[in-house]
């Protein structure tokens, strides 16, 4: 089963890393070498940029504030490493693992993965991702609900792994695959000895999944592109997939973000798929079996091969109801997921907010493929604190933009608006429907610029500067020309970049940007001959060193916390360890790792309680004998709590 798994793992990768972007987007391509050499020195020299009032604010002369004060922990380099390492003076213990009970009548798990997808229905998912704690206002800090994605399901789901008989999956096996997807909901509490507990029965407990009825909302919702056979009025979608990170809205709900969800679906028709850009921009299968799980062969939803004998072509509109965000509400048990086209299509890594003190927000998602690019979207509307209750369809309406990263550290919001910008029926935009369906080919007439796989964004809590992890490329410099933003061929470590909007304000459509790390070995570094290592392996870390930065947040006190995702069994990582967690200081550039995972197991998920004293972190698949929430089953994918030993604030 470890050989599958491994196998499984690298066929996902492979997937999820294919550079499908046709467009030839190269806006800096005339500046290239400018824009390396800056960068190369450490970032671009913006503050002396008065159009911001003082460029971008982490770069302004201001003394260590102290912000790391943590002892850091070394990088882990044995195959065997099977734990979580945490600084001095705190402890981490394993808290909530797949298979472990949310309802009530939940049976507890088995260890030989024999449940049913009845029972997967009752249990917590596979592959714990994003997550948010909404504390209850009573008791804030030691009382909430904890809400967490399930991207996606290992092989280990199954007792004999993911099975085919004669080309064709059981029925049962992809309804329990389809089961352990989606999202829980889980009370959590700390008892009268101030340890926290997962409060077993809670009427708030919930899991969501792929057989979840949610409703469509906003401009597509009974759309013709919605339309499918099973729902021929295009206003009901079963379920959700490949829910990745995540955001909250101020209003207090849950944003969870569709993915990958193209490796679901196939198209079989050649000649329907060549010409049907919703298919093939976003790289659903065209022959053979879907992607990653073959679902198509028990659950013809996931067939999007035009039917011409079933309304509304059978299921081919079916991949055009996933790639959103779905909102939900983790207080009301009872409520229906909501999925808001407003937003765009695309596979989507986040939902982040910027709020501004006057009620203007914008959301920022990354668009996690290789060349693919990075959006916001500003509502219409905004949010009143007073009456949180009128916000709750904000996501409806407002604008779509996508991100063009120009010359000189200097930046723009391009929209995303039928009739604007080219944006027109002679270029295959008859509505705004198809612009937001076909959000990736409106960026790529506008002419936005394509990242190193852009993943999770987080906001700054005060400046309300704004930070991407911008994963790694290793197509860069051979598909996609290098550029300033993008300023490494062979990425394979990634970097980060941040940006100011003019006046810090969410809803502006300039930016002022810079790159704050390229992630990588450091400087002088020597490869196991001796020799220096390439150039494009070089970061610009100052501390510790790490490479694919994923996972990205702040803490209340200001602190960004990093998360890395990389293949801990490939040759050229070797020299960088296991995945780990780490902690920078925005105003020094300071990093300090914080915690290494167990080999094999990608860091992800990360909140806070708003004191700062307790972090929920996701180890998901590892691949040893990291011990589950009951400390002794086989490895999991688990959410995991920790503390400093003497009650104190995470990080200092």
């Amino acid at each position: 089963m470890t050989q599958e798994l491994d196998a499984f793992h690298a066929a996902l990768a492979a997937h999820d890393d294919v550079a499908i972007n046709p467009s030839g987007n190269t806006p800096l391509d005339r500046l290239v070498d400018q824009g390396r050499r800056n960068v190369l020195k450490g970032g671009l020299a913006l503050a002396a940029i008065g159009f911001f009032g003082g460029g971008i604010s982490a770069c302004r002369a201001v003394a260590d504030n102290g912000l790391l004060g943590f002892k850091g922990v070394p990088q882990q380099f044995d195959p065997a490493f099977d734990r979580v390492l945490v600084p001095e003076g705190y402890s981490a213990r394993a808290f909530f693992s797949w298979g472990d009970a949310v309802l009530a009548d939940a049976p507890a798990f088995k260890g030989d993965a024999s449940e049913t997808w009845q029972d997967q229905l009752k249990q917590a998912g596979d592959n714990h991702d994003g997550m948010h704690f909404f504390p209850f206002p009573d008791a804030p800090d030691d009382h909430g609900l904890l809400v967490m994605n399930h991207e996606y399901i290992n092989p280990t789901l199954h007792t004999d792994g993911i099975v085919y008989v004669d080309g064709k999956r059981k029925v049962e096996d992809v309804k329990k695959e389809q089961a352990a997807h989606g999202v829980s909901v889980i009370e959590v509490k700390k008892d009268a000895q101030g340890h926290w507990q997962r409060v077993d029965g809670s009427r708030y407990n919930r899991r969501i999944s792929t057989l979840t009825a949610m409703t469509l909302s906003g401009p597509l919702a009974g759309h013709e592109l919605m339309k499918t056979a099973s729902d021929p009025e295009g206003r009901e979608v079963i379920g959700t997939l490949n829910n990745c990170s995540m955001g909250i809205t101020p209003w207090g709900t849950y944003l969870a973000c569709e993915e990958n969800w193209h490796n679901y679906f196939i198209n079989r028709d050649q000649a329907d798929y060549a010409q049907r850009v919703s298919h093939w921009r976003y790289g659903i299968a065209k022959d053979g079996v879907s992607k990653n799980y073959g679902w198509e062969t028990a659950d013809p939803r996931f067939d999007a091969t035009p039917a011409a004998d079933q309304p509304h072509g059978g299921h081919v509109n079916e991949p055009n109801r996933f790639g959103w965000v779905v909102e939900i509400d983790p207080f009301d048990p009872t409520s229906t997921p909501k999925k808001r086209t407003a937003v765009g299509r695309f596979c989507r890594e986040c939902s982040t907010l910027s709020l501004g003190t006057d009620g203007r927000m914008a959301y920022y998602y990354g668009d996690d493929t290789k060349g693919e690019y990075i959006y916001k979207f500003v509502p219409e509307g905004r949010f009143d604190p007073a009456n949180p209750a009128a916000a709750r369809d904000l996501l409806d309406k407002g604008t779509l933009y996508v991100a063009r990263f120009e010359a000189g550290g200097k930046g723009r919001w391009l929209a995303l608006v039928h009739g604007q910008n080219g944006l027109t029926a002679e270029n295959g935009f008859p509505s705004q429907a198809e612009v937001l369906v076909n959000a990736r080919a409106a960026a790529d007439l506008l002419g936005a610029t394509p990242m190193d796989r852009p993943e999770w964004v987080a906001v700054h809590p005060t400046s309300r500067d704004v930070y991407v992890t911008l994963t790694n490329n290793d197509d860069r410099g051979s598909k996609k020309p290098v550029d300033a933003a993008n300023p490494r061929p062979q990425n394979l470590h990634g970097q980060i970049l941040r940006w100011t909007e003019e006046d810090a304000d969410p809803t502006a459509t300039t930016f002022q940007w810079e790159v704050f790390l390229l992630a990588g070995e450091p400087e002088g570094a020597k490869d196991e001959a001796g020799k220096p290592v390439p150039a494009n392996l070089i970061g610009t870390i100052k501390g510790d060193a790490f490479s694919s930065p994923d996972g990205l947040a702040f803490d209340p006190a200001g602190r960004l916390w990093i998360e890395t995702d990389f293949d801990d069994e490939d040759p050229a990582m070797k020299r960088i360890g296991c995945n780990q967690l780490l902690c920078a200081d925005p105003t020094t550039r300071e990093v300090r790792r914080f915690l290494v995972g167990p080999r094999g197991c990608e860091i992800t998920g990360i909140t806070f309680t708003p004191d700062g004293r307790t972090l929920w972190i996701n180890v998901q698949h590892p691949g040893l004998s990291y011990p589950a929430s009951d400390g002794k089953s086989r490895p999991r994918s688990t959410t995991v709590l920790i503390t400093r030993n003497d009650g104190g604030v995470i990080g200092t």
